[in-house]
């Protein structure tokens, strides 16, 4: 009896479910009926609505897997190691990779010792990698880390430091009084010297921002601003002012006021920065109205065995002077300097100025 009961309800269930398919079918056919009836516009429109929804469907749904397999990209800066952030000179060529062959490709840091490190699209924030940083003059770095997109400041130590490492029989040989000469076309005014001030912008890298600004151009991380400015004095004028970060993660920062670029009596510029204490130089010519002079010469920046100087675009035949164990020496820079007591990389700005840093070499020292 409960067999028979059981099977009654199901043929019920089944004549409904039969019922409600016939009764879909006659909708369809009706609405399609009503449809057909319609003016060949009306029609039309419900076409075009129909391709415009598919076409949308489609473009979400593309972005949705672009998204997802969109590779993840480490972002990071790379300087030398020192307690004072003022060495922290930004490393050229480091080779940047990740162990495990998971990134597309290695990569090297540029003159601002800034990395851009693409990983390969399986791998998903949180998982363990390796990160590891070559260079012949640092020590080896392997950095054991999760996959995250914070912004890294790498600190390489230096395999001779300050220039120390040499036999004990041998003397450092000391290098004084290094300046920088160079030639410009002029015949309006006179270059009387040159004007330089080093600043800092003191700040802790990769802590959130949390709408508190100053931020970060992305909104995500805390930021600090400094300022500095130069005063020519009466009836002299900057000209060739450029600017250039020597040390710290250079890459996280930016020009939010530039009162330099056009000269003057005085200049003046602001920096954000969005990750750990950089230090900026701002250099610029002075000049004396209506007095000309080819010639030009400048004091270098020197930080432990740190040498910064820039050059502007007009600057033709540079050289550096210095003394070298008490005798005067001229050391032509090229387009790749090359110096017996140092290793210099150049930098080309946009403006065709140009950043130099040199880095002593083991046996000298700067006195």
């Amino acid at each position: 009896m409960v067999e028979r009961q059981n099977q009654t309800a199901a043929d019920r269930v089944a004549a409904g479910n039969s019922v409600g398919c016939l009764e879909s079918i006659a909708r369809v056919l009706l609405t399609y009926g009503s449809v057909y009836r319609m003016t060949g516009k009306i029609r039309l429109g419900i076409v075009l609505l129909v391709v415009a929804f598919l076409v949308a469907a489609g473009a979400i749904t593309w972005g949705v897997l672009h998204r997802i397999n969109k590779p993840i990209s480490l972002m990071g800066a790379i300087v030398k190691e020192d307690t004072d952030p003022r060495k922290q000179s930004p490393i050229t060529d480091v080779d940047v990779s990740v162990a495990g062959n998971l990134a597309l490709a290695s990569v090297r840091s540029d003159f601002s010792g800034y990395f851009k490190l693409s990983l390969r699209p399986r791998l998903k924030t949180g998982q363990p990698i390796t990160l590891q940083f070559r260079h012949k003059d640092y020590k080896p770095l392997d950095l054991k880390t999760t996959l995250d997109h914070k912004l890294y400041v790498i600190h390489m130590i230096a395999l001779h430091q300050e220039a120390s490492v040499v036999p004990a029989d041998r003397p450092l040989v000391p290098l004084s009084n290094v300046f920088v000469r160079y030639s410009t076309e002029t015949t309006t005014s006179d270059n009387i010297g040159t004007g330089l001030k080093t600043f800092r912008v003191e700040n802790t890298g990769n802590v959130p921002c949390s709408g508190r600004p100053p931020c970060s151009p992305d909104g995500r991380w805390k930021a600090a601003i400094a300022s500095t400015s130069l005063d020519a004095g009466v009836g002299n004028t900057y000209d060739d002012a450029r600017l250039s970060c020597i040390a710290g993660p250079c890459p996280f920062t930016r020009i939010v006021s530039d009162n330099f670029s056009h000269g003057g009596r005085y200049i003046s510029v602001s920096i954000l920065d969005w990750s750990d204490t950089t230090t900026f130089l701002l250099q610029a010519e002075v000049f004396r109205i209506q007095i000309s002079n080819i010639v030009r010469e400048s004091y270098p920046v020197i930080f432990g065995n740190s040498l910064n100087f820039t050059l502007p675009a007009s600057a033709e035949g540079p050289s550096l002077e210095a003394e070298e164990s008490g005798q005067n020496i001229v050391f032509p820079l090229g387009p790749s300097p090359s110096l017996s007591w140092a290793d210099c990389n150049v930098r080309v700005g946009k403006d065709q100025s140009k950043s130099y840093r040199c880095e002593l070499k083991p046996g000298y020292k700067f006195q």
